[in-house]
């Protein structure tokens, strides 16, 4: 059993949600990168999400967008975020990571050669924005063969026909985005949301997270009592941002805004 399955198991068992903070590697630094993977585990985070940098991250709002910028103005690449990962296992064999990014760097990389190496590198499974489940049945093939887990994106506007087909491929957990648009945004309609959930369960046998807009500890409250998990980011990275890159602060902040959000969804 992966980790990933492990961690939603045992948050079932307690009758608890998956908090699943994202950040960007590389910004402001990889060395921070690190520290603040440990930071939001001892916040509260059950499973991580690594953003892989990308000139062009179509799914993502301004935020995560300058995060990704000021990641590759410091040259983060795809072998820099495998090293990230690899050092915050040297001392966390726990706390799932899932990286999620787009097909671009992995490609370039060469798909089984990035499969095996996030394989070796402690990752757990991966969530590429832009493949489409009838597009990567050999990388999905590929990544089962190395015990990681294809994590995919769900939308408003996905089909049942769609839901069913990622429900067949889909391990770890599914990714609900909860509103239309990118990330970042702020009106999440619960009542379509509660909807949606109701159909994705019947055809998803894996556990569905929700993410996109949730930006408070309000917001994740209400996200928690219709989802398996809440993912954040944005908001995450706004502290980031907010902090010089060697101000000690910035990682205590980010470990008590994500201790706030913890606490309410275990409320």
């Amino acid at each position: 059993m992966s980790r990933i399955a492990t961690t939603f198991g045992q948050l079932a068992t307690q009758g608890r949600q998956a908090l699943i903070p994202f950040i960007t590697a590389g910004d402001p630094s990889t060395a921070v990168t690190v520290e603040l993977m440990h930071a939001l585990v001892r916040g509260g985070a059950d499973i991580i999400e690594l953003g892989v940098p990308f000139s062009d991250p179509m799914a993502d709002g301004p935020v995560i967008q300058r995060a990704s910028e000021r990641a590759l103005k410091h040259g983060v690449g795809l072998a820099d975020v495998l090293q990230c990962v690899r050092e915050f296992r040297a001392s966390n064999s726990l706390t799932p990571v899932v990286l999620m990014g787009y097909a671009n760097p992995i490609e370039h990389m060469g798909t089984e050669k990035f499969v095996a190496a996030s394989a070796l590198a402690g990752v757990d499974g991966v969530l590429v924005v832009d493949y489409p489940p009838e597009e990567c049945v050999d990388y999905a093939a590929c990544m089962k063969q190395h015990g990681l887990d294809v994590i995919f994106l769900l939308a408003p506007t996905s089909t049942e026909a769609r839901i069913r087909q990622v429900g067949q491929i889909a391990s770890g957990y599914v990714y609900y985005v909860s509103l239309k648009g990118v990330t970042g945004n702020n009106v999440i309609d619960l009542t379509d949301v509660r909807r949606m959930m109701g159909i994705i369960k019947q055809h998803v046998q894996v556990p569905v997270a929700v993410g996109f807009g949730i930006r408070d500890a309000a917001t994740a409250k209400l996200i928690a009592g219709v989802a398996d998990g809440v993912v954040i980011g944005s908001r995450i990275i706004q502290e980031v941002e907010a902090h010089d890159p060697q101000d000690p602060k910035l990682i205590t902040s980010v470990e008590q805004f994500l201790s706030t959000i913890r606490l309410s969804i275990d409320s």
